[in-house]
């Protein structure tokens, strides 16, 4: 792995990858910029991502190729309701030598793909859930350490709730980004069925190692923050809840629970992140900004009168914002 003489010189190398990270996804996933950028911001933040999207918008497409750039080791669960914690974690068996032997889940891996994950009941949802936090599971009494770096995305449906276990808040919480898949535009959509309909196959060159990855999670923490980003991330998250003196009436009127501190947190650890993935080497207030939608989403939770009202979050967020 390349040494860098300084912090500065790491986050110019930084920026530069993540711009020759974006051309190679380019290849194969057509018009999905700013999703990608926000996979990416959770990955060199140490977080894990949920995309909310309908089916067919190449999702698992999108996973398989940001961890091929990556050069990283790739697995997808598919989850379903009869799906059992271990065949997540993995389980103990009898071997030939009639000893019991630790068999591997998909888990033991460097990105992880949930596929529909609230199609799963709570049982099995909490063994990843756990591994997600604690990055490591534990078997037969016995821990075992998962692979690093470890990143999780899961995906949700939004169209079929019927038969499914939404994931509960506290859950919820433990994912750093929500992010928002919609419809291509028509032009995208038009070069993806031209490329989709050919027989041309593009080939993702692997950028970055597992060890490179590790060293600018490292240096995404160290990146500097002025006290008035962070006094704006902190303030940003108190807003959101009802209870608050600094919370505006649109929060009193439509919102039941706002943001724990875990917002607070990764607001400014994903500041840090999108501002060194342009080049910059301390975040402002638009670098929290651009990213405070995707973190606060999910971490709220509206009244009846925000559904009588037909009130979204988002459009709450961008009332505070």
């Amino acid at each position: 792995m390349t040494q860098y003489n300084s912090d500065v010189e790491a986050i110019d190398a930084l920026s530069k990858k993540y711009n020759e990270l974006l051309r190679e996804i380019q290849k194969v996933i057509i018009g999905q910029d700013e999703i990608v950028n926000k996979v990416l911001i959770s990955i060199f933040s140490r977080g894990h991502c949920l995309l909310i999207g309908v089916p067919g918008l190449a999702k698992t497409l999108l996973v398989q190729t940001i961890a091929s750039a990556l050069d990283l080791k790739f697995n997808r669960i598919q989850f379903t309701p009869d799906l059992m914690p271990s065949d997540i974690t993995g389980s103990e068996i009898l071997d030939e030598k009639k000893e019991f032997r630790f068999l591997r889940g998909p888990v033991f891996a460097n990105v992880i793909l949930a596929d529909e994950i609230n199609r799963t009941p709570p049982k099995t949802q909490a063994a990843l859930l756990e591994a997600m936090q604690e990055k490591s599971v534990t078997v037969g009494g016995t821990l075992h350490r998962l692979e690093e770096p470890f990143f999780v995305l899961a995906t949700q449906n939004p169209i079929e709730q019927e038969g499914t276990y939404p994931l509960p808040e506290a859950q919820l919480d433990r994912f750093m980004m929500n992010v928002v898949l919609d419809y291509p535009k028509y032009e995208d959509e038009l070069k993806i069925v031209k490329s989709t309909t050919s027989d041309a196959n593009p080939q993702v060159n692997k950028m970055l190692s597992a060890d490179e990855i590790i060293y600018f999670q490292h240096l995404v923490r160290k990146v500097p923050v002025a006290d008035n980003v962070l006094e704006y991330a902190v303030k940003l998250a108190t807003k959101t809840r009802p209870a608050s003196d600094m919370a505006p009436q649109i929060i009193k009127d439509y919102i039941e629970w706002g943001a724990g501190p875990r917002a607070s947190q990764f607001l400014t650890v994903g500041a840090k992140c999108h501002a060194a993935l342009r080049g910059k080497y301390s975040p402002d207030i638009e670098d929290v900004q651009a990213i405070a939608a995707s973190v606060l989403r999910h971490r709220m939770v509206k009244n009846y009168k925000a559904e009588a009202d037909g009130v979204s979050l988002d459009d709450i967020i961008k009332k505070l914002l």
